[in-house]
């Protein structure tokens, strides 16, 4: 007998921790976008191709995912809009998020990268402190 719990569990994401921030890998960004829509999950997606700078990043974060006109443009600011204001919308379904094409120049270097994944990071211990399942999958350029 097929069920609704069933062809959740045989997403590509079964196999994929509830709470994560993780290189995509062998995922593929429609595959991740059909899990979350099956999981009925929030999806944001982000191209990062174009960016140099943090500033660059965090612009574009703030227009690919539709943050607020008052997103301070700064990683706390970043954690704030990925948490606070979502659960205080009501009970979340969950998270599939994809940062693709992060950049590796020299003014967005490893330490400013890892600040990046960082905010993600801390997103994921939040929601699963609330047992929310947070996927958070990136690339490099």
């Amino acid at each position: 007998m097929d069920t609704p719990l069933r062809k959740n569990s045989d997403t590509p994401l079964r196999n994929v921790r509830p709470n994560i921030v993780q290189s995509i890998r062998a995922y593929r960004i429609p595959d991740l976008q059909a899990a979350a829509e099956t999981l009925g999950a929030h999806f944001l997606y982000a191209n990062l191709a174009h960016a140099q700078t943090k500033a660059d990043i965090l612009e574009l974060l703030a227009t690919q995912f539709h943050l607020p006109a008052h997103f301070g443009k700064n990683w706390d600011a970043l954690y704030d809009c990925l948490t606070d204001p979502i659960h205080k919308a009501g009970q979340q379904p969950g998270f599939v998020v994809v940062l693709d094409q992060i950049p590796t120049t020299p003014k967005f270097d490893k330490e400013v990268r890892e600040q990046l994944l960082d905010a993600f990071r801390d997103a994921a211990d939040y929601w699963a402190e609330r047992k929310v399942p947070f996927r958070c999958f990136y690339s490099f350029l």
